[in-house]
């Protein structure tokens, strides 16, 4: 790691000068040409996602410590929460939000964000659904796990489109959205209200008719965009069939038409050569969303023989174009038996924004124009969904904000994703003054920093790039400023 740095350093030092003073020209310019610093980042849309519950309660954060958010997890973004509705309101209109609220601040604290999926349907407890949504009218059927309704089961599901349960699904989601949507702190929230576990089928539960469940999905979808509209949605594969491949159907069709992406949970549950199904189908998503993926229970897969060494995991986030992955196990013992393989997935999921070469006089005037150079690229496999802007900060030499350049005019959402060491490199040219009427700059020597966020300067992207000022701000050299003549 220390030759990396160096190596980095070196590169960042790499600028060519013609003359020490006089006015700008081609043989006084600032060249710098990073190279990436090969860390894991942590930025908005993308990450592994630690499944602090897994339907289950005590799978996988029940052994953490109040205070451990396994922050030695590389490119951990999200903390993932799923539970059945039973769970969340066990009496009408009461609820126990403390069961999310609480693991979400513990990583809400440390910058991170939080996901959700709500069940209706459990094979391990007798009600995945509240039973009062039962008491109340709801029609469903008892199953027998992967026989389906033979009248000897113990467990419950419900008629998905009955009106009473619709009804009364309509308004738990209605208290949830008042909490959730739009909140800045939520990364992403499933449609997990059909199906077993959420996944969008019942082919080993209540087995509904797939002319039925077309409608049933559509309903399910319908509610979920009416409560949040500000929140990025997702839904399970699935609903199309659990084991059917291909690139177009009506529900996926319409679940892109409302803005819904795609969640895929049967990643290596399955030895090759069907360790998926529907990559094709991703293809119609990722353009538009970060779809979302999660790896079979790491133990389960490698006793199995499905894991092998990994590679295939990789090879699922190339072909899905895949911004998330899950953690899906106990946290330590994958990120131990795994580290590698977890390494080269934080170079390509979702987007890496690679900053190849910037160039800048190395003398400005005050209140004078200049132009600045640069060659940008996403190294990842997905776009950069938020999007962002360039800004190069002026800098003191005690840190303070001298001048701040933004270039609003090239967004890294335009930036192109190709195959592993291939994306595209996209040039550009920004101009930027300092110093124009205010506020008040003096002559001198000053630090320059890149940034990668919003409109208005402030850094919202983590770069793979070294001298990162605490705030997502990066050094790459220096500029002499002088008094307007």
């Amino acid at each position: 790691m220390g030759l990396l740095i160096a190596a980095c350093m070196l590169s960042l030092l790499m600028m060519t000068n013609a003359q020490a003073s006089g006015p700008a020209g081609a043989g006084d310019q600032v060249v710098v040409r990073p190279s990436d610093t090969g860390e894991a980042l942590v930025n908005p849309d993308m990450g592994w996602t630690m499944h602090f519950y897994s339907n289950i309660p005590t799978n996988y954060g029940s052994q953490l410590e109040p205070s451990d958010t396994v922050d030695d997890f590389p490119g951990l973004s999200t903390v993932y929460l799923r539970l059945p509705w039973s769970m969340i309101e066990p009496q009408e209109g009461k609820f126990n939000w403390a069961i999310l609220d609480t693991p979400a601040q513990r990583w809400i604290a440390k910058g991170k964000r939080v996901a959700f999926r709500i069940t209706c349907s459990e094979n391990w407890i007798a009600f995945g659904t509240p039973e009062w949504v039962k008491n109340a009218g709801a029609k469903g059927v008892f199953y027998e796990f992967g026989k389906g309704p033979t009248g000897k089961g113990w467990t419950w599901d419900p008629d998905f489109g009955d009106p009473i349960f619709l009804q009364k699904l309509d308004q738990f989601l209605t208290a949830m959205s008042k909490r959730y949507d739009g909140n800045p702190n939520v990364a992403f929230i499933d449609i997990g209200s059909y199906g077993l576990w959420g996944e969008g089928h019942t082919f080993m539960t209540s087995q509904v008719p797939d002319d039925r469940a077309d409608k049933i999905v559509r309903q399910h979808i319908d509610l979920y965009v009416k409560h949040f509209p500000r929140t990025l949605l997702c839904i399970s594969d699935d609903i199309v069939g659990h084991d059917k491949p291909g690139r177009h159907f009506p529900l996926t069709d319409y679940a892109i038409f409302k803005g819904v992406s795609l969640r895929d949970d049967s990643i290596m549950v399955q030895p090759p050569p069907r360790s998926w199904y529907h990559s094709e189908m991703a293809q119609e998503f990722w353009p538009k969303f970060p779809v979302i993926l999660e790896h079979d229970h790491f133990g389960a897969s490698k006793d199995r023989g499905v894991w092998g060494d990994g590679s295939l995991l990789l090879k699922a986030v190339e072909d899905y174009h895949a911004s998330y992955m899950s953690i899906h196990w106990w946290p330590r013992i994958e990120l131990s038996e795994n580290r590698k393989l977890i390494d080269r997935i934080n170079l390509r999921m979702g987007y890496r924004l690679q900053l190849r070469e910037i160039s800048w006089p190395l003398h400005v005037t005050i209140g004078e124009p200049f132009k600045v150079e640069s060659m940008w690229a996403n190294a990842g496999v997905a776009p950069c969904y938020p999007g962002g802007f360039m800004a190069l900060t002026i800098k003191d030499e005690k840190g303070g904000i001298v001048s701040v350049l933004s270039d609003e005019s090239l967004d890294m959402r335009s930036l192109e994703v190709g195959p592993p060491d291939q994306a595209p490199v996209k040039g550009h040219e920004s101009e930027f003054c300092i110093g124009l009427i205010a506020p008040t700059t003096h002559p001198g020597k000053y630090d320059v920093y890149v940034s990668v966020g919003k409109r208005d300067g402030t850094p919202v992207i983590a770069l793979p790039l070294p001298g990162n000022d605490g705030s997502r701000r990066y050094k790459i050299g220096t500029i002499e400023i002088g008094e307007k003549k």
